[in-house]
């Protein structure tokens, strides 16, 4: 059970793996921008193409999907960033449960957005958690972690190509062990526990009274949805890219001809940019076309 590219390892490791694929189950299939196309999940194109049973239910919990499940007699049920909860009644149905891959180090940013927020939160290490499923959001007995270390530098959409693969091969293993019985579930320490709620449009905008630091912590976690951006002149700029410079200035002004903000401490260069309705572009290639020269007022 998986809907976006996040999940794609996973099954892809299941597929190559000794295990038998018995049914792939995605959120269905939702309108792009403005209304235009209907797109599948990757999970779902990616099942598609490799000839497996796809379930799209826009109602989990109904009593055909429960009897799907129940027929196919299912050893394990494996649930990478499905986006659904998954109802009570459904955890008794495989013979070993429904395993989950947390994208942290439970019981730390149990919740929607774990990698946005350890990026946000500027963490130095995160990595993924295989638990167990219960009734409570992401508060299942833990049977398996894996850590990185995270720099300053990462951003969302990096983090989440890492951890993905990451989880992906931890699994199999994890797997195998539950299967030779050579696994214990530990419970979560409940009472560290910290939420990642999920991430709000209006999260993005840029306040330049905060550090630098923060800042580009900010546009790393938010890379690349929904962004990070700032208003300049009535137009809204998303920011995917910049990095900090020790130079000190106006907070919220431009110190240099080169995109440069000074904030609260030190300062931000922005190093790649959208202007609303327009394309993405480097820096160098962006103020080719736009000038916003020293001392302007950027909200």
């Amino acid at each position: 059970m998986g809907t976006p590219e996040f999940s794609v390892p996973t099954l892809e490791h299941l597929i190559k793996s000794k295990h038998e694929v018995l049914a792939v189950y995605s959120q269905s299939p939702k309108r792009a921008h403005r209304g235009k196309k209907i797109n599948s999940s990757a999970v779902e194109n990616f099942a598609r193409k490799n000839s497996l049973i796809v379930r799209t239910p826009e109602i989990l919990d109904s009593e055909q999907e429960y009897n799907f499940i129940k027929n196919l007699g299912p050893d394990i049920v494996i649930v990478v960033a499905y986006g659904k909860i998954i109802p009570k009644r459904f955890l008794n149905l495989s013979k070993y449960g429904f395993i989950n891959i947390h994208a942290s180090l439970l019981p730390k940013w149990r919740g929607a957005a774990p990698i946005q927020r350890s990026i946000m939160n500027s963490d130095t290490e995160t990595g993924i958690s295989i638990m167990k499923i219960n009734e409570e959001l992401d508060a299942g007995p833990i049977m398996h972690q894996a850590k990185i270390n995270m720099n300053q530098n990462m951003d969302a959409n990096t983090l989440s190509e890492i951890l993905s693969k990451l989880g992906a091969k931890n699994l199999i293993v994890a797997i195998d062990q539950i299967e030779n019985k050579e696994i214990k579930f530990k419970e979560q320490k409940h009472s560290n526990a910290s939420y990642a709620k999920k991430i709000s449009k209006h999260e993005g905008k840029i306040e330049w009274n905060e550090s630098a630091k923060k800042i580009l912590a900010k546009i790393n976690g938010l890379t690349p949805n929904p962004g990070a951006w700032f208003e300049y002149k009535g137009e809204r700029y998303k920011v995917w890219k910049a990095k900090i410079l020790e130079s000190k200035g106006k907070i919220g002004f431009t110190i240099n001809n080169e995109l440069t903000i000074a904030c609260k401490e030190n300062s931000i260069q922005i190093l790649e940019i959208q202007k609303e309705g327009k394309s993405k572009l480097s820096l160098e290639k962006f103020l080719l076309g736009n000038q916003i020269k020293i001392g302007e007022n950027i909200i």
